[in-house]
């Protein structure tokens, strides 16, 4: 995966994440987890300012360089990371509160600001460029939302909230906060997010587009990396604590994958034909499962190579 990823995934802040994702050691089932409290004074070291950000050889590429057919299936992949942190962002905070100890506890309050600052993000590269109609963050997400597919809701509005709300209502349960990190941090952020980042940031850098979206996705996909890295120690913990949280891990990914699969599937392919611009849905599929078998190794719930 190293050699899919190229440089940026190689550069010292995105290793420094110990996703396990990002080494072939992986492979071998071997890596250095961060402890929550690493992965705390990491989230301090790795700040980063949405005001910050120029957005103004963005809006020339968007209005006078990029195609209106080609900024359709932009839109497109840009609408599923916006509508869905604002989704994981509503549903971490039972999760946190569930986390069975403190340290956990304070990290994943810094991802619960990690996504807030997602929202933002891509708030002001709509506001800034002039993507779309709508004038205010609410409206901007309900216009989005119309460009998804069933699956999405599907994966975020039912199997992602049916179990943070039992959480909400009963956050001694490990075996359902089990399952919500499954979903949460393996599914929608390391198989679905971290996949559409690579591909879409790829695709600007070859382009010689929208640079002020790379450099802030680029901030974005590092902190998903982060997350995804506490998943992992989380699930390895409670995978080697009793055999029916790695059970519950399972199963959950198992429910999960023919959705997740779906919301890989862009609407335009289905409906039209129309092949991605980004990369085809059998590399986005192999760069997906390729990332979750390394975790699945780590975690010691796939047999690792020899």
């Amino acid at each position: 995966m190293s050699d899919a990823t190229g440089e940026r995934t190689e550069r010292s802040d995105f290793q420094a994440t110990r996703d396990p994702a990002l080494s072939e050691a992986a492979d071998r089932g071997e890596a250095n987890l961060l402890s929550y409290g690493e992965l705390y004074r990491l989230w301090e070291r790795q700040q980063w300012s949405v005001q910050d950000i120029d957005f103004s050889q963005d809006r020339v590429d968007w209005h006078e360089r990029i195609a209106p057919a080609e900024r359709r299936q932009r839109l497109y992949g840009l609408s599923s990371f916006f509508v869905g942190e604002q989704r994981v962002a509503a549903e971490l905070g039972p999760m946190m509160r569930a986390a069975p100890d403190e340290e956990m506890r304070i990290f994943l309050c810094t991802q619960i600001a990690d996504e807030a600052r997602h929202v933002a993000f891509f708030n002001r590269f709509y506001d800034e460029v002039g993507i779309l109609e709508s004038g205010d963050l609410d409206g901007r997400l309900a216009e989005t939302s119309e460009h998804l597919n069933p699956e999405f809701g599907e994966l975020f509005d039912e199997m992602l909230s049916q179990r943070v709300d039992r959480l909400a209502s009963e956050p001694e349960d490990l075996e359902t906060l089990v399952e919500a990190v499954a979903l949460y941090h393996m599914v929608i952020e390391g198989m679905l997010a971290l996949t559409g980042q690579h591909f879409i940031i790829s695709f600007n850098e070859e382009m010689g587009t929208l640079p002020g979206f790379v450099e802030g996705f680029q901030n974005v996909a590092r902190d998903e990396h982060r997350h995804v890295a506490f998943g992992a120690r989380f699930l390895r913990e409670m995978a080697a604590r009793d055999s029916r949280y790695g059970e519950a891990i399972m199963r959950t990914l198992g429910e999960s994958a023919p959705v997740a699969d779906g919301v890989l599937e862009p609407r335009f392919l289905r409906e039209e034909g129309i092949e991605p611009i980004f990369g085809t849905v059998d590399e986005t599929r192999a760069f997906a499962m390729k990332a979750l078998e390394r975790r699945l190794k780590v975690i010691g719930l796939a047999p690792a190579a020899a």
